[in-house]
């Protein structure tokens, strides 16, 4: 093992050779030098004419180091050579090595393609590590947005930032071409693309005159909606967009990257700061972001602006006095939910690559021991036990290379896979094939190498080569090869662990599937239909709109109710408030606080959630009405004496005080992997963006959407309706990063425990092939068939069982990791545990039996008279 070392660190340190050859050429100026002083010479004139027969050392250095090179070359083109016929005279082999390394390396790259897209390579813009979230934190509200007038006062006031802008979206109806098309539509505030450091890929960015309010309306349009709409014509700067009864001049094509800040944005136009809405400092719309100066910590930029705010709070008490800031580096508020997902799936992706190379490696083992006397005639025709280490190596490293061009295959492939289990993913748009993911595979195909190679190299060089010689003899009956029993062991451990992690996301998938939400999701349509939030300023207007709409769909035949809601129930989302009761409330008493919603007045029948207490909100009323779920009356209230009570936030104008009608059942509005919790439900809505609409269906919802569309577009015909699904859909998508964990990590574990089991057959089988002549000898002299099948069999389970114990081991520390992501399931589950443990042992048997059954078949007498 030593000598291994020492050539591995002259491999790594090429310096050193370079030393031992000077080294050896002196030795032999050296030498020269001494037969001449011997003859008769003086030291000084031996030593001179020594040189000069030598010759040019320099010279002599150089071309001997080109022909160690030279040489070199040649025994790897050698080598190559040897290893491409040595694999095609075993194309079954070859082909299931390279099919087992293009499944791990595959596998590995792609989620590694994954990672490196979401996690580890910057925002697509210069500088990305500067640009930030800049919120406005406020109790009252729901979301952190910000005013527009505050917005202004933030980038006129802080020293840290190089621009402070902001955006917020709403779906359009565009109507220049023949249909009525919905658009994405984002409103921005000046300096916009100065925060991305991005320009125009065509065209020009707004000028200052396009940014008051009254100027002439100007686009910029996406990439994605430039070829589809225009089919990438160069001369699309100057045209018009018609959107409702205003029309843009487009002035630009923005350029793909800008697609990050959200997916489906189609069109960015300005939203002028002197807009007469935009003066009120209790009005908030902007998402905010901004670019720091270089050099400037976030520490510092939290600093700067929160005095800044501090300043803010001086001048206008009510109502910057009760605001905060809050800034995050964008990249991390973009993908800081899913880091933890994606390593785990990659941690499980690497020990799958673990397995397949253990695997391979027994495999190996396996076909160096058969290759004995191959190699032993090698080296009695004397080769190096380096050379032939090296031969092996090279086999090894060819079938890892191919593995790894096939797994390439396999990862450029995931990425649609990605697309469909996660299509919410952040930036799953970039995950593909790059320089990177190449140089990827290729680390791991010497990884494999060496992780496959390096043991069967030093173990099938090590046997004497009388040893060799003599295996092909009759008095050879047995050979042990625990090495490969450890291996085995190995795959069988990583098998148990990654089946434990499947198993218990697999039953916090179907706990999650069972729970009850406290509602009804079947048979309910859900869409979306265009609006902006200009409609939002005449309130009556907006609500009589929302009505109609309501009415419209209702009365469509086989439509039983409809809805409208802001947030559907059972998707995740969390909008809490602190609620003051105008009747009243003792110091001694908890503060109220609330997860709220804001629904129609038929969202509890259409949903089903019952009525408990009290009456359902009217459809009209002159008065603000609300709907309490029962845990909220129990908790703050003790029951139904909270009815008649009015409460709100006096101040807001989301939340207004209201007269609490009655109590309905709990839902699990905040996700349905959430206890319900106290909620209220504000009955009344306006027509605004992002609002959903549903409708009860008698049968299968979709084959209603066309006859909704249909109808809306009768009653709305200059609004789009889109993204029509049924319910369940919804929620289905809502968890979709739990699905790709678990899809994921059940498609490893099950390749894991497949190779596993070809490990142990495969090892079994040599085993049987090795001690044929022993099995025969013991039949010979009586051994019964049963006691051979049941040696082989204990042989496995022995090596499975020992598997399983450490296995569990390794579970227990990879469950920690998984137990934040689970659902109605601890992570020692003792159905999964023990079902992993049964499903491992049922294959290994399956696994061990075939060989030893093909042993006790032996015929002993045939077996005998074999040379």
């Amino acid at each position: 093992m030593r000598k291994w070392l020492g050539r591995l660190r002259n491999v790594i340190r090429p310096g050193r050779l370079d030393r031992d050859l000077e080294r050896e050429l002196r030795l032999h100026v050296t030498e020269r030098m001494e037969e001449l002083q011997e003859a008769g010479m003086s030291a000084a004139a031996a030593a001179r004419l020594a040189r000069q027969q030598f010759g040019n050392y320099t010279a002599q250095v150089e071309r001997t180091r080109d022909m160690d090179i030279a040489e070199g070359m040649d025994a790897m083109l050698r080598n190559v050579r040897l290893s491409l016929r040595a694999l095609a005279k075993s194309p079954a082999f070859s082909i299931t090595v390279v099919l087992t390394l293009a499944l791990g390396i595959g596998a590995n790259s792609a989620v590694f393609s994954a990672i490196n897209s979401v996690l580890l390579r910057p925002l697509p813009f210069p500088n990305s590590d500067r640009i930030v979230s800049v919120a406005q934190i406020q109790a009252k509200m729901p979301q952190p947005l910000i005013a527009p007038a505050r917005l202004q006062d933030w980038n006129r006031m802080n020293h840290t930032f190089q621009a402070i802008s902001g955006y917020y979206t709403q779906d359009d109806s565009e109507f220049s071409g023949a249909l009525p098309e919905k658009v994405t539509h984002a409103l921005v505030a000046p300096r916009f693309l100065q925060v991305w450091g991005v320009a125009p890929q065509l065209g020009r960015d707004f000028n200052p005159a396009e940014e008051h309010f009254g100027a002439p309306n100007a686009v910029l349009i996406s990439d994605r909606y430039w070829r589809r709409r225009f089919g990438a014509n160069p001369d699309v700067v100057g045209k018009t967009l018609r959107l409702g009864q205003w029309s843009y001049q487009i002035i630009g094509v923005m350029p793909p990257s800008i697609e990050f800040v959200q997916r489906n944005i189609d069109l960015w136009s300005v939203s002028a700061p002197d807009f007469p809405y935009a003066r009120s400092r209790d009005l908030t719309w902007f998402t905010g972001i901004g670019r720091l100066k270089p050099g400037v910590t976030l520490a510092q930029a939290r600093a700067d602006l929160a005095t800044v705010q501090a300043d803010l709070a001086r001048q206008f008490p009510k109502p910057d006095a009760d605001i905060r800031t809050g800034i995050e580096a964008l990249k991390e508020l973009t993908i800081g939910g899913v880091r933890e997902s994606l390593w785990v799936v990659f941690g499980s992706v690497t020990l799958l690559l673990l397995i397949a190379c253990t695997n391979i490696a027994a495999l190996l083992l396996s076909r160096a021991a058969s290759r004995q006397h191959e190699i032993a005639v090698r080296f009695s025709l004397g080769a190096s036990r380096a050379s032939v280490a090296s031969h092996l190596l090279t086999e090894v490293f060819l079938l890892a290379l191919a593995g790894a061009t096939g797994g390439l295959g396999l990862a450029a492939a995931a990425a649609r896979i990605f697309r469909v289990l996660a299509k919410d993913l952040p930036r799953v748009d970039e995950i593909g094939l790059d320089w990177r993911i190449v140089v990827y595979s290729l680390i791991c195909a010497v990884f494999a190498t060496l992780a496959c190679g390096i043991v069967p190299a030093i173990l099938g060089t090590r046997r004497s080569l009388a040893g060799s010689l003599a295996s092909t003899g009759r008095s050879q009956v047995s050979a042990r090869h625990p090495a490969q029993f450890v291996l085995v062991g190995v795959q069988v451990a990583l098998a148990v662990t990654l089946l434990a992690g499947a198993g218990l996301l697999l039953r916090s998938f179907q706990a999650l599937s069972r729970v009850a939400g406290g509602f009804d999701p079947d048979h309910v349509l859900t869409f979306k239909i265009s609006s902006s939030w200009g409609e939002t300023g005449t309130t009556k207007t907006a609500g009589q709109t929302v009505k109609r709409i309501l009415e419209s769909v209702a009365a469509i035949p086989g439509v039983e109710s409809s809805a409208a809601t802001f947030l559907l129930p059972g998707v995740p989302g969390s909008f809490q408030v602190e609620l003051k009761v105008a009747e009243g409330r003792a110091e001694t008493e908890p503060k109220i606080v609330a997860e709220s919603r804001i629904g129609s007045a038929g969202m509890f029948r259409t949903m089903r959630i019952p009525l408990l207490a009290g009456e359902m909100c009217p459809e009209e009323s002159n008065t603000p009405g609300m709907m309490v779920n029962h845990l909220f009356a129990t908790t703050y209230f003790g029951g139904a004496g909270v009815i008649g009570k009015h409460m709100g936030q006096p101040s807001s104008i989301y939340f207004p005080t209201a007269v609490v009608r009655g109590i309905v059942g709990d839902a699990r509005e905040r996700g349905l992997d959430h206890e319900p919790v106290p909620t209220i439900y504000y009955c009344g809505l306006i027509m605004q963006p992002g609002l959903y609409f549903m409708a009860r269906t008698h049968g299968d919802p979709m084959a209603l959407a066309e006859s909704v569309r249909r109808k809306l577009h009768a009653t709305e015909p200059a609004r789009s309706v889109y993204d029509l699904s049924p319910l369940t859909a919804q929620l289905s998508d809502a968890f979709a990063e739990n699905r790709l964990r678990t899809v994921l990590l059940t498609f490893f574990a099950l390749t894991a425990i497949s190779l596993a089991c070809i490990g142990l057959y495969g090892t079994l089988s040599y085993l049987v092939n090795v001690r044929q002549r022993e099995v025969g000898l013991r039949l010979a002299l009586g051994a019964m068939r049963a006691q051979i099948v049941r040696q082989f069999v204990a042989q496995g389970m022995r090596v499975s069982l020992l598997g399983c114990v450490a296995g569990l081991g390794l579970a227990g520390a990879f469950t920690k990791v998984l137990a934040g992501m689970l659902f109605g399931v601890s992570p020692w589950d003792a159905i999964t545990m023990t079902g992993v443990i049964a499903l491992v042992i049922a294959v290994s048997i399956t696994a061990s039996l075939l060989p030893a059954l093909r042993a006790a078949r032996v015929e002993p007498m045939r077996v005998l008279r074999e040379e």
